[in-house]
């Protein structure tokens, strides 16, 4: 049998999504698992998007355009002109399967197979899938919980360019960490980016949970950076329509756009479905966003109230996105995370958590994290606040090995 091919058998297992056979078998046992593990927010997905598909009265479900349905590409511009107050057209979109599928146009067009690109870690696990199925290097800047995951000083950064580095990629608010970057610390990665030729690639997925009053600065806001700024967005989360996979690459460099259209083209189209729903999904009014908001806000401050109760848990202010990454009192979140799983349960209910070492580019500087989504609702979260302390109790005592 010949040998599959070595960037598969060296590419990690998603950190999100590997315990998945122990969280089954736990439900097959009759434990009830709290899924903190994943991104997919539960609110329910707005009834607009399930009336637009049903009142297209479709005979028969169509390839669309490989760029997207021009409609959707409107709808999109006219949302971010509008909602967002930044102005773009059609044309500065293109329309892909999720932000995950306009990560990878992303990576393919910007970045050549040996080039580097720069991270701040903990990063997004799925980054690290990337590098490796595009041939390109993360070269990671370390964040820190000490300092609430704050940006490193740009002077760090700078450092850390070589002559292989073809972009800095940032993700704001930061999934794994909430960490939100304000528009100073935007716009000086946009200057290092403008001094040193780099592309800056802005994963914008979770703009729309920032908390506290704080406003999110895009990087499409950036004057003069039109050139160098490509953005990546998704419905998903905005809309919790996770399963729709409609999402955008953005840039007003239309050669960028127009380049990564053939990857489009190789693909054949996104999903006819998701961009009909997505469509009048981009037409809500502001309230619905102000709804998520507030929704999102009280669940980080449920759950930071009591994480911070738990003695020896170490959690960073988080001001964005809908995760939290706190540091516990263990030598291993695989294991514990998988212990959680297979042979702990408070009256039947148990935790899914996402082991930090997925988050690095050496695992290593993972081990003591874990990421939690708080994707549930206020009750569910103090349950599962319960159970972690109660788990951790008898873990940091006997640091139970798995078996």
């Amino acid at each position: 049998m010949p040998a599959i091919s070595e960037r598969a058998q060296l590419v990690p297992p998603s950190p999100i999504r590997k315990l998945v056979p122990y969280a089954n078998a736990a439900k097959a046992r009759g434990k009830k698992v709290l899924h903190l593990n994943i991104g997919q927010p539960d609110l329910p997905t707005p009834p607009e998007f399930w009336e637009a598909i049903y009142s297209a009265n479709l005979k028969v479900l169509d390839y669309t355009e490989s760029g997207g349905i021009p409609a959707f590409r409107e709808a999109y511009a006219r949302f971010y002109t509008e909602i967002y107050q930044i102005p773009l057209e059609p044309r500065h979109f293109l329309t892909t399967t999720g932000g995950s599928e306009a990560l990878l146009f992303a990576f393919l067009t910007l970045f050549s197979p040996g080039d580097e690109v720069i991270v701040i870690e903990p990063t997004y696990a799925n980054y690290i899938g990337l590098g490796w199925a595009t041939g390109i290097s993360l070269r990671p800047v370390q964040s820190y919980i000490e300092e609430d995951f704050a940006l490193p000083d740009p002077a760090v950064l700078e450092e850390a360019i070589t002559p292989r580095t073809r972009g800095i990629l940032l993700c704001n608010p930061s999934n794994p960490t909430g960490k939100l970057y304000s528009e100073e610390e935007v716009r000086k990665i946009a200057d290092i980016c403008s001094r040193h030729g780099l592309y800056l690639l802005s994963d914008e997925s979770y703009r729309d949970y920032c908390y506290d009053g704080v406003r999110f600065f895009s990087a499409l806001e950036v004057e003069g950076a039109d050139d160098f700024v490509v953005v990546v967005d998704t419905l998903s989360k905005r809309y919790s329509v996770c399963g729709a996979r409609v999402g955008a690459l953005i840039s007003r460099n239309t050669d960028i756009i127009e380049a990564a259209l053939k990857w489009a083209q190789a693909r054949l189209a996104p999903p006819t479905l998701g961009q009909i729903g997505g469509i009048a999904l981009l037409s809500l009014p502001p309230s619905y966003y102000e709804y998520v908001r507030e929704t999102f806000q009280k669940r980080r401050d449920t759950l930071l109230e009591g994480l911070r109760t738990i003695p020896g848990v170490t959690v960073a202010t988080v001001q964005g996105a809908f995760y939290l990454m706190p540091q516990l009192p263990i030598s291993d979140s695989d294991a514990f995370a998988q212990w959680l799983l297979e042979r702990f349960d408070v009256e039947g209910t148990t935790v899914m958590v996402a082991p930090g070492t997925g988050f690095f580019s050496e695992p290593e500087r993972g081990k003591s994290l874990i990421r939690i989504a708080y994707v549930l609702d206020i009750p569910y979260l103090e349950q599962a606040v319960e159970v972690l302390r109660a788990a951790l109790n008898i873990y940091t005592r006997e640091q139970v090995p798995i078996l």
